[in-house]
């Protein structure tokens, strides 16, 4: 009998009951929705800030000869008020939500304090990042939105390179696998695709999620490798190899040189409709302060996450194809089609695996789960020999 994909992928997606179906749709589908929940919290934090004046008060304490500076002040003070604003709301949808649904065990006093570590490195990078930007605003005129796609550029490979080895540390422990059969499979793997052993990680990802998921990162010397504890334990040795071709398929396939050249054009469209709609947003939010003084930040920050937002849908089209580019990677490579199908379901918890094309779409950075397992199926079944006519 033909081997058939599509009772393949019916018999892989069986693993998942009902109970944990409706469980991953409750949790996915309260994602969407918290996407316009976050758009309508940031409006809310955005008139605070303009209304209190409190970005008015600082910027009066500094010197005008002092612009960079004075620039630099005003983002660190924004960041910090806008981050204390919203922690109520970012502690129920990153923590409160996440421990109700069971995708996270992290105490809560280690999530305020890691976020208390990550606000302290955005308001001295961002401020940073600030000073360019309205260097562009002041100096490039009516076109920095151009200028300011290279700024973006730049800066996000920078912040690639600095992040495995100065980042990253700082809230989790990235060790060598340890020694054993997983550990010698997966340096295989590694050489036969030109990585060096040393580029390949594990890291405490249970410390803040009890999701199965492993991750490229960084770009150049500083690229690496790393699985989270979580999809180690709980993965067969077929399973990791799999999981770890498809990340390989990502450095393989340069994904990363990829978005960053993605995202540095979405930013031109981005900040040319903010420069745009800025005038009617700083009326409707009160500020009088104009596109190229900082005082307008929070304008400008709302304007820039709006429409980031709503080009979205157009990111995860080029995210779920470098995405299916990985799977191929990892199917042509390695071969185990069921073993990276059994890994895919585990994913299942928290993203719903039977997701239609539209919502696929809309909010999907990853194909749903079970048009990955036939597409592997789809694999399979292309590698069976033929069967001779009767």
């Amino acid at each position: 009998m033909a081997f058939d994909p599509i009772a393949a992928t019916d018999a892989h997606m069986s693993a998942l009951s009902a109970a944990e179906l409706a469980l991953s749709r409750d949790y996915t589908t309260g994602n969407h929705w918290l996407i316009l929940g976050g758009l309508i919290v940031s409006a809310i934090v955005t008139w605070i800030i303009v209304r209190t004046g409190v970005l008015d008060k600082v910027f009066g304490l500094l010197s005008d000869r002092w612009s960079n500076g004075r620039v630099y002040v005003v983002a660190a003070v924004f960041t910090i008020v806008d981050a204390l604003l919203l922690l109520p709301y970012s502690i129920y949808t990153d923590w409160s939500r996440e421990s109700a649904y069971g995708r996270t065990s992290q105490p809560l006093a280690d999530y305020l304090t890691q976020s208390a570590m990550g606000l302290a490195l955005s308001a001295i990078l961002g401020g940073l990042f600030f000073i360019g930007l309205y260097f562009l605003l002041r100096r490039a005129g009516q076109l920095w939105w151009i200028w300011a796609g290279g700024l973006v550029a730049s800066t996000a490979a920078l912040t690639l390179l600095l992040s495995p080895t100065l980042i990253e540390p700082l809230f989790n422990d990235y060790t060598p696998i340890p020694e054993g059969e997983v550990r010698d499979a997966v340096l295989v793997m590694a050489e036969e695709a030109g990585i060096p052993e040393d580029r390949i990680f594990v890291f405490d990802g249970s410390r803040q999620s009890n999701n199965f998921t492993a991750n490229v990162s960084g770009i150049g010397g500083s690229a690496r490798i790393a699985m989270s504890d979580v999809a180690l334990d709980e993965a067969s040795l077929d399973e990791v190899r799999a999981v770890t071709g498809h990340e390989i398929g990502h450095y393989v396939l340069g994904h990363v040189w990829w978005l960053i050249g993605v995202i540095s054009t979405l930013s031109i469209a981005v900040f040319f409709l903010t420069d745009k709609t800025y005038p009617l947003f700083a009326r409707l939010f009160g500020s009088t302060a104009a596109i190229s003084d900082p005082r307008g930040i929070p304008v400008l920050i709302f304007g820039v996450g709006l429409f980031f937002t709503l080009a979205q849908p157009l990111l995860n089209t080029i995210v779920r194809h470098n995405e299916r580019a990985a799977d191929s990677y990892s199917l042509e490579t390695v071969g185990l089609p069921d073993a990276l199908s059994e890994a895919l379901v585990k994913t299942a918890e928290y993203r719903y695996p039977l997701a239609g094309p539209v919502e696929e779409a809309l909010f999907y950075t990853h194909p749903s789960v079970r048009n990955r397992v036939l597409t592997a199926m789809e694999w399979k079944a292309e590698q069976e020999p033929a069967t001779p006519a009767e």
